[in-house]
C-alpha cells in the first residue's frame, strides 16, 4: 500500500487519560484539572488538545515540544514563577503547527498583527472583532 500524496496523521491519544496530563511539565492545575488565569490560556490548551485528538501530533510529542520550550526559556535565564507558562505553551504550539504544515510563519504573523490592530481599535469593554482576513475577504471573528 502506498501513501504517496496522502496526508498521514499520528494515532490520536486522549487527553482525558490522567497519564497524558501527568506528562505535561509544570501544568498549572488543581484537583479538577488544568487551571487558567485568562480565557486565551484555555483556548490555547483546547487547541493543542483538539489538534492532538485529530492526529496532527501525539500527546507525547506535544509534551516533548513543550518541555523543550520550557528548557529553552530556562537556558535563556528567564525567571520561572509560572506566570509565563501559557506563553511558552503557545510558542511550542506555534512551532508544532508550522512543523506539521498546518500553517506557516507568515500567516501566523499576519493573524497576530491583525488581532493586535483589532485590539487597539476596540473600545474598552467591547469584544474584539477581527473583520478582515489576510485574503481580503470580510469576516467577523469575535473573541
Amino acid at each position: 500500500m502506498s501513501i504517496c500524496g496522502t496526508t498521514t496523521l499520528s494515532q490520536p491519544d486522549s487527553i482525558h487519560e490522567p497519564k497524558n496530563l501527568a506528562i505535561l511539565p509544570r501544568l498549572p492545575r488543581d484537583a479538577g484539572g488544568p487551571v487558567f488565569a485568562e480565557p486565551w490560556q484555555a483556548q490555547a490548551f483546547a487547541l493543542a488538545v483538539k489538534l492532538s485528538e485529530q492526529g496532527h501530533f501525539t500527546w507525547k510529542e506535544w509534551a516533548a515540544e513543550l518541555a523543550g520550550e520550557l528548557k529553552a526559556a530556562a537556558d535563556r535565564g528567564e525567571h520561572d514563577d509560572g506566570s509565563r507558562y501559557y506563553h511558552h505553551w503557545l510558542a511550542a504550539l506555534e512551532r508544532l503547527v508550522i512543523s506539521r504544515g498546518l500553517s506557516d510563519p507568515e500567516s501566523l504573523l499576519a493573524r497576530k498583527q491583525a488581532w493586535a490592530d483589532a485590539y487597539r481599535h476596540t473600545p474598552h469593554g467591547k469584544p474584539v472583532e477581527l473583520t478582515a482576513t489576510s485574503s481580503g475577504h470580510r469576516s467577523t471573528d469575535k473573541r
